[in-house]
């Protein structure tokens, strides 16, 4: 038995939970059942969290104390993960007690290492990030590039810890973790690309404390005369830590712990530069991996309030019958680590297909038949492919989840659920009698039991279910292959029921953002939208070009390439000089007028399409030697990208 203990960020207490906070908790989630079915001592932490400007200005806005307003957004966070069935060790808030008095502790370490420093900073600052930004960090006309909104120039007195002095010391400790694992620090490895290149790149002082505003952790009196409060990244950071200082998860910060956090990929730079750095500090012990996953888009656009698209899965879980298909739904959609696009269209589809159809059915077939031919008691001698699908299943499950793969363990269990249905139109145990007809339904029993067990780490609610028709308890151990199994059987009930033509086509209504109706549509199409359509439809195709054979296609050597390096051209604004990775076929050095739409570190690591046999030019006084392919026109809007990650210098076709 190993120790294993997962953590989502704490969430800021800006909104009601979405689609990009409960993706993360349910994925946590599942890793935290699949950890504790396989009989691992597992702790499993979430919580809130509730300090910084942003939510003084919130709270302020409302009318409330920050306290109160905190109050109501935290148990918000509290009701989603009980309505989607999460199963939490820990639920902590920035705002409890003890979790104040460990930050304070934390910070007395780290003065007492002589890493905390009080000197004047001048410098860009993002109030929904609670973070500053130097000027080559920001996008065109000083925005956040995380936010896209104005940053403000601050200019305050602040404390500040020596980060540069661990700029070594956090490369030597990735390169430890990949010696002694043969796996990188952050997953996937490309967000590891991006924060070593980060690193390697130079590290400034961190500023740690803030005295424009009131709602934090102040630092001890005796620092300083003015008040401050301590940045509100290290209030947060530090609740991983503190967490295990208290019951529940007491003890869990030790070397025999696999200690992973879980989080979306935009805030992967505090937790692998700056957390590390401040354990190193503080002589504390360093997390084991970090898992950074990707953006979701919706209908392939952003979410986003004003344009009415923002999922909320509690809504979904309501009208589906239960969470555990939103569950299935954004584990089962996206490999974790990438970028996803949410369709409730495509939502309803895998629903049908894959859980009423599938899964369901299997189920209430093969359970249908037991009652019909033997009542509700079986014992059978099952059969040896059966087994054999059942064990292979169990492995690749297992395998994929201690990699932090839940779709490909998704993919494992419903090559057993396929399986087992053509097990049982192979078998035609209709057609059988005596023995043979016991032993083929009793190994589509077992394999069902297998199954449910298998997936209740991400569905557990259908799962109990499930188990509950055969007969059973709810699961609560890594399941094997019993042939000794005697079966007492329920009467099936559908455990997905499908969806039919008229609820999807309520249910989509439901779900869509509004649309303009009546007279201001009508304004709207003469007016506004009118202009808006043709300048799209310019956009989208600006001069048409002639047709053209493939011959002349084929003459274009498109790749596969992985940026490893990006910098800006000096005095050039639109320009970024890349250094583009193309595996076997080596490096090239590419000049690319994307600097208005991304900033360098965001596209290390990013896989992007190349034309490999451009002839080499001059841009911007650097020798460009290929071309991105972006869409845009003038203005570069994206880059091209795969949905899946190939090798470097894979042929395009």
């Amino acid at each position: 038995m190993s120790r294993f203990y997962v953590t989502t960020p704490i969430y800021y207490v800006t909104d009601p939970p979405h689609l990009g906070h409960a993706y993360t908790t349910v994925v946590a989630d599942a890793l935290a059942r699949f950890h504790r079915m396989r009989g691992d001592e597992t702790r499993f932490l979430t919580g809130t969290d509730e300090h910084g400007q942003k939510i003084e200005r919130m709270a302020a806005a409302r009318g409330k104390a920050p306290k109160e307003y905190a109050d109501s957004v935290s148990t918000a966070y509290r009701d989603a993960w009980a309505t989607l069935g999460v199963s939490y060790d820990d639920f902590i808030r920035t705002t409890d007690a003890d979790h104040e008095a460990v930050v304070l502790e934390l910070w007395q370490r780290m003065v007492d290492k002589g890493d905390i420093y009080l000197a004047e900073y001048e410098g860009w600052y993002c109030v929904a990030c609670e973070q500053y930004y130097t000027e080559k960090e920001l996008a065109p006309n000083n925005h956040c590039v995380v936010h896209a909104t104005p940053v403000e120039k601050v200019k305050e007195e602040t404390f500040f810890f020596r980060l540069k002095k661990y700029q070594q010391p956090l490369l030597d400790f990735y390169d430890s973790v990949l010696a002694s694992t043969g796996k990188t620090f952050i997953e996937p490895a490309s967000r590891m690309n991006e924060v070593r290149a980060f690193v390697e790149g130079g590290l400034d002082d961190l500023s740690v404390s803030r005295s424009t505003f009131e709602w934090g952790i102040p630092v001890p009196a005796a620092a300083t005369k003015k008040r401050h409060v301590i940045y509100v990244w290290i209030d947060a950071l530090t609740n991983y830590y503190s967490a295990t200082r208290r019951k529940g998860l007491n003890g869990f910060w030790d070397k025999d712990v696999n200690i992973v956090h879980l989080m979306g990929k935009e805030i992967t730079r505090q937790h692998a530069v700056y957390w590390p750095a401040l354990l190193m500090s503080a002589g504390l012990l360093l997390p084991s991996k970090i898992i950074a996953h990707g953006w979701w888009t919706v209908d392939g656009e952003k979410m986003s309030k004003t344009r009415g698209n923002v999922v909320n899965p509690l809504t979904l879980a309501a009208d589906l019958g239960s969470a555990d298909a939103f569950r299935y739904f954004v584990m089962r959609e996206v490999p974790l680590g990438s970028d996803g696009d949410f369709s409730h269209d495509s939502l309803i589809n895998r629903y049908n297909a894959e859980l009423c159809n599938d899964l369901g059915n299997l189920l209430n077939r093969t359970l249908g038949m037991v009652n019909r031919y033997f009542g509700d008691d079986l014992l059978g001698s099952g059969d040896a492919s059966a087994r054999a699908a059942a064990d292979d299943a169990c492995t690749e499950v297992e395998g994929a989840m201690i990699a932090f793969s839940p779709s490909v363990a998704l993919e494992a269990i419903w090559k057993l659920v396929r399986w087992t249905n053509t097990f049982i139109e192979r078998s035609a145990p209709w057609k059988l009698t005596g023995d043979a007809q016991k032993s083929v339904l009793w190994s589509a029993l077992e394999c069902c039991r297998v199954i449910a067990h298998l997936v209740s780490p991400f569905m557990p609610e259908r799962a109990g279910e499930m188990l509950r028709q055969l007969g059973l308890s709810e699961a609560d151990r890594w399941p094997s292959w019993n042939p000794d199994h005697t079966y007492a059987v329920l009467g099936a009930t559908p455990v997905f029921p499908r969806i039919d033509d008229d609820r999807r086509t309520a249910l989509l209504a439901k779900w869509s953002p509004p649309v303009a109706t009546g007279d201001a549509a009508a304004q709207q199409s003469s007016s506004g939208a009118a202009q808006q359509n043709t300048a799209a439809s310019q956009q989208a195709a600006p001069d048409a070009k002639p047709p053209i054979a493939y011959d002349d296609f084929a003459k274009l050597d498109l790749r596969v390439a992985k940026i490893a390096a990006a910098e800006r051209v000096p005095k050039k604004d639109k320009l970024l000089k890349l250094t583009i990775d193309l595996g076997a076929g080596g490096t090239r050095t590419v000049v690319a007028g994307v600097a208005a739409r991304y900033a360098p570190e965001a596209l290390v690591g990013k896989s992007v399409i190349f034309l490999a046999n451009l002839k080499p030019a001059k841009i911007g006084g650097v020798m460009s030697e290929g071309m991105l392919l972006a869409a845009g026109d003038p203005d570069v809007l994206a880059l091209s990208s795969l949905d899946v990650d190939c090798p470097p210098g894979t042929r395009v076709k």
